[in-house]
């Protein structure tokens, strides 16, 4: 796998968020005080999605094919999907079911690949503490707007 295709994966993963944005449903919800501001939220994941690429890149150079890129492919999967279920869907529910899975991915790749490279786990630790502040927050809406949720 070349750099240009662990690139478009992560690029493919970010474009998620920009087919399912926040929109007009989501900017009714009620949100906890603590809610991080808009603009807040696409400069936090560019970089995130530098290190998860720049991640990826180590991992697949030092070892190629294996567990540590597989829990990578499926850490992107559960990124992409997120946007989808929340804002494309309005499940808040099963959205919350995603980033809890895409947190534990997140560990478990940090695990494996820190056996392959301390860095290549280093550079996704901002994420894991990131998605576990975007699946505390994903609860809270959820929590705060029942009723809004489609089921």
């Amino acid at each position: 796998m070349s750099a240009f295709v662990i690139a478009a994966l992560v690029v493919l993963t970010a474009s998620s968020g920009a087919v399912f944005k926040p929109g007009p449903w989501y900017e009714e919800l009620q949100r906890p005080n603590w809610t991080p501001p808009n603009w807040a939220f696409p400069v936090v994941w560019s970089i995130l999605y530098i290190l998860i690429g720049v991640s990826g890149w180590i991992v697949w150079q030092a070892q190629g094919v294996g567990l540590a890129m597989g829990l990578w492919l499926l850490q992107l999967i559960l990124n992409a999907a997120w946007s989808w279920l929340f804002f494309g869907m309005k499940r808040m529910d099963l959205a919350f079911v995603d980033v809890c899975a895409l947190f534990l991915s997140i560990l478990a790749y940090i695990a494996a690949a820190s056996v392959i490279s301390p860095l290549a786990a280093l550079l996704f630790a901002p994420y894991a503490v990131w998605v576990a502040t975007a699946a505390t927050l994903n609860r809270a809406v959820w929590r705060l707007n029942p009723s809004a949720a489609s089921s």
